[in-house]
């Protein structure tokens, strides 16, 4: 499978790395950025050729499928393209940064007639979000009423604002637990408890979403960026029988001068590496064999009709609606 690139950044040069070295099955064989000297250096190891715009890149015929990974609000734009080219587009998160472009999405990809949108949403790729559910749909814990997750960054930078901790941190915890539970968010509130010391004086931090979905189990997210001492992801899920939680990564334990420790992530591409290299994998599989199986159009759409809720959320102080329309059957 031959694969363009637009958006030549820190992932989207991981995700050439990826593509080209460690993912069968798939060739990169064009690059697109605004800056034409980065997009050349990232695309030199590759043997892939500079595309000078994202429009030339998509219409280029020898490329069969395109991967986006450029600046968020350019998204939409390009996926756009990608489906009025008739090309398979995997599109990291977000998929829009506004519900009104998701729908947009939504109706151009249905109009074509077949699913060529998959979103990089890799926490269903990871090894113990699988195990968790694994348990929920065997009924391992019995109905699902509660979960409770926390994400932790141990520092953000002073460009990071305070829609941030929604928009681009617990978007991941929205979809993934839209997928563990098998259902939607139908209200999401956000408390916002005292801020710690060590941040920019701009952002709100931490922050903690509450959610609940169209059965009524409830869930909260604690997002905390500046937490000081490493990458740290939780999640929990308490049923009617039992509860399941999500592993820490493996690590050995260390007996030393009175003390017995284990090593903190420091960052997600450690925490998260092999979720990418599988889900860019099961990606390329799926473009061979033709059955699109990972999340779709729709599940991007609906995260960010989340997302949206949810800053409204803490902007107003109050319990805001997900206002979510039927779910097209295309995406059942």
């Amino acid at each position: 499978m031959k694969i363009g690139l637009i958006g030549t950044g820190w992932i989207g040069e991981e995700h050439v790395r990826r593509l080209s070295g460690q993912v069968s099955g798939a060739e990169v064989v064009a690059v697109s950025d605004i800056d034409p000297e980065r997009a050349a250096a990232v695309a030199a190891p590759a043997g892939a050729r500079v595309r000078a715009t994202a429009e030339e890149l998509i219409a280029d015929p020898e490329v069969q499928a395109v991967v986006v990974t450029s600046w968020g609000p350019a998204h939409a734009g390009q996926v756009l393209a990608c489906i009025a080219a008739g090309k398979p587009v995997f599109c990291e998160k977000p998929l829009t940064t506004e519900a009104a472009d998701g729908l947009r999405i939504l109706e151009a990809e249905q109009a074509h007639g077949k699913r060529l949108v998959q979103v990089g949403f890799m926490r269903r790729y990871d090894a113990g979000y699988r195990a968790i559910k694994a348990v929920l749909d065997e009924g391992g814990i019995g109905a699902p009423l509660m979960a409770h997750c926390a994400h932790r960054n141990p520092t953000q930078p002073e460009s990071y604002h305070s829609d941030k901790p929604m928009v681009d941190t617990a978007v991941h915890e929205i979809d993934v637990l839209r997928w563990l539970l098998g259902e939607e968010f139908a209200s999401v509130q956000v408390v916002v408890p005292r801020s710690t010391s060590k941040r920019f004086p701009h952002l709100v931090d931490p922050q903690i979403l509450l959610l609940e979905t169209e059965s009524g189990a409830r869930v909260d997210v604690e997002v905390f960026v500046n937490c000081q001492y490493g990458y740290d992801i939780q999640c929990e899920v308490v049923g009617e029988t039992g509860t399941v939680r999500l592993p820490d990564p493996a690590a050995p334990l260390v007996r030393t001068a009175g003390r017995a420790s284990t090593a903190v992530v420091q960052d997600f591409p450690s925490r998260f590496a092999d979720a990418f290299d599988v889900e860019l994998q099961e990606w390329v599989d799926s473009l061979r064999s033709g059955e699109p199986a990972g999340p779709s159009a729709w599940d991007g759409y609906a995260a960010t009709v989340v997302t949206n809720a949810a800053v409204e959320a803490r902007r107003t102080g109050t319990v805001v609606p997900v206002d979510l329309p039927e779910r097209p059957a295309f995406y059942k």
